[in-house]
């Protein structure tokens, strides 16, 4: 058994992505497979983890389903995030070869991101739950015509060889990722460029959201990410989920973020944390 507060929580089996998103952001740490994302959450209070690694959105298929709603309710803090370049292989048993596979195993999002070179093999697309899951029973069984989409790590991992890499039809294949912890995690004020995630529920009246978000355009607040979703079964009104560039005891954000809890019900800090390399790198692009 690893030491628990060297051990970080992912979603899957072993050789995941989020298995290889804990490897790249923790390489100290021993990683830990857990059945749902619920299981991670648990994995951290119940001190069988240090951390947990969450994904919550992918630049081809957008955002996780039910996480946003999962990310309030899990009692766990936003301490750091994580983008992961999606590298995908067509994996085979030792011996295959791309003339011999029939069928190609793998979860819905990978077949989907891959349509390019399934139509070009004529293969036959085999949904499984996960990647990784998907990569041991491939191995398992050792049939040579099956073929699964998955990451380098499960091909090394179930003893499958890489009949063809980085097969992905979107070069810009990424997937962002919440490193979430027991306890929050806040950097110093002066720290550098910071994120902070919350998530709130606008009163049920006319322009409500439009009053609340007054706030960070005058106070000149850049929010990264807004998204809806529905709670509790209510079309009436909805709760958000939202990023922001910013510390909330500097003052612009101070001041927005004082204007918003005015025109809602709630406003719950999920974390600030340190903004990604990859994150300013593209702030970067963008002024080139």
């Amino acid at each position: 058994m690893s030491e628990p507060s060297k051990t970080i929580a992912f979603q899957g089996a072993p050789g995941a992505y989020s298995d290889l998103a804990c490897r790249e952001a923790r390489p100290e740490m021993t990683t830990l497979p857990c059945r749902s994302f619920e299981d991670c959450f648990a994995a951290v209070h119940e001190g069988r983890a240090a951390l947990a690694m969450i994904p919550v959105e992918n630049s081809v298929a957008g955002r996780v389903a039910d996480i946003h709603q999962l990310l309030p309710q899990g009692g766990l803090h936003i301490i750091g995030e994580h983008f992961l370049r999606v590298n995908h292989h067509l994996l085979g048993v030792h011996g295959a070869r791309l003339s011999d596979i029939k069928r190609v195993h793998s979860h819905i999002h990978a077949l989907n991101q891959c349509r390019h070179l399934i139509a070009e093999l004529g293969l036959e697309p085999v949904v499984r739950v996960d990647t990784a899951g998907a990569a041991a029973e491939i191995a398992a069984n050792g049939d040579k015509s099956d073929a699964v989409i998955a990451s380098e790590l499960a091909g090394e991992i179930n003893g499958l060889v890489s009949l063809k890499a980085n097969i992905e039809d979107a070069q810009h294949n990424t997937t962002r990722f919440l490193i979430m912890a027991k306890e929050p995690i806040v950097p110093h004020p002066k720290a550098g460029p910071v994120l902070t995630s919350f998530v709130f529920k606008v009163r049920n009246v006319p322009a409500a959201l439009y009053k609340a978000l007054g706030g960070f355009a005058t106070n000149g607040v850049n929010m990264t990410k807004l998204e809806s979703y529905m709670v509790g079964g209510e079309f009436v009104a909805a709760q958000f989920y939202a990023d922001v560039e910013g510390h909330p005891e500097n003052r612009p954000l101070r001041l927005a973020l004082e204007e918003l809890r005015f025109f809602t019900k709630e406003v719950v800090i999920l974390g600030t944390y340190a903004q990604h390399a990859f994150r300013r790198n593209q702030h970067s692009g963008e002024d080139d």
